[in-house]
């Protein structure tokens, strides 16, 4: 497979810095605990418009025979990345493999898939957990499938909290990712206290000041300031969002309790709503 950077896919400080083979052997061999030797072929397939994923902080590569789908993760983890990386693998594979072939009488072989997130948000996140596309079937009971029977299709997704002081192994095996860390928990350290940018701008000096990711972040200058302001501007836009979205469906389901009779006290009770609020929806 001979495949280039896709220049077309817009890039974020992690696609940016997860950008080289030498880097991305270096954080598979981290994640997966394995010596990846420096002849490895790697090939960068991230897709251009990975409409599915809503996110740019995705790459898809391979390495010698397997293909790894890699995403790293700022806000809860999402219950749905499954079935959303089940079309995003389909969509990879239409790309790097001879469709042509696939109606040939001889098996093809194809690159095995991974997935893998790297949660770096601020909600709780043990460790590692697993993320499994059977979850979502609606009628398991109608396949009859025994115990000890697979599913006729499934696709596991392996999910590390790589926020400071979680996972330490994998931290202490990539110089990289280890500092992509600890940038990141400097923002979130620092935004307690300062505005968006200005916390931007104080955890890139940090890292700097400390040798940590110093030559990726000097040589990119503001642009990484750029990136990550923009990355974060629109999480923080999503999760406002969202919470309004909560607080609307809330308001909804107080309208109609209050027009089928209940008392206030109940409405509380269910939807968690200011008794303030619900006075005012009474009226």
């Amino acid at each position: 497979m001979d495949l280039n950077v896709n220049k077309k896919h817009k890039d974020s400080v992690f696609s940016a810095l997860f950008s080289t083979p030498e880097i991305l052997r270096e954080l598979y061999s981290a994640i997966e605990g394995v010596e990846v030797p420096p002849d490895a072929v790697v090939n960068i397939n991230t897709l251009s418009d990975a409409i599915y994923m809503k996110q740019i902080n995705d790459l898809s590569f391979t390495i010698n025979d397997r293909i790894v789908v890699l995403i790293e993760h700022q806000s809860t983890i999402n219950e749905n990345v499954p079935v959303r990386l089940l079309m995003y693998i389909g969509r990879v594979y239409e790309k790097i493999i001879d469709k042509e072939k696939l109606y040939h009488k001889k098996l093809e072989q194809i690159p095995t898939p991974e997935f893998i997130v790297l949660y770096n948000g601020k909600e709780s996140c043990p460790d590692h957990q697993e993320l499994r596309l059977s979850t979502a079937f609606k009628d398991k009971s109608g396949l009859k499938l025994s115990e000890s029977s697979a599913f006729p299709l499934e696709l596991a997704v392996q999910v590390y909290n790589i926020n400071q002081g979680c996972n330490p192994e994998i931290l202490k095996r990539s110089d990289n990712l280890n500092g992509y860390s600890l940038l990141t928990g400097k923002i979130n350290e620092y935004k307690e206290y300062l505005p968006l940018d200005d916390s931007v701008r104080k955890a890139v000096k940090y890292c700097i000041d400390h040798n940590v990711l110093k030559e990726f972040l000097k040589e990119h200058g503001s642009e990484v300031n750029n990136m990550l302001f923009e990355e974060l501007s629109t999480e923080e836009i999503a999760a406002i969002r969202s919470e309004e979205a909560r607080e609307a469906e809330k308001i909804l389901i107080a309208r109609n309790l209050l027009a089928e009779g209940s008392s206030p006290e109940f409405i509380n009770k269910i939807t968690g709503l200011d008794m303030e609020i619900i006075q005012e929806l009474s009226l």
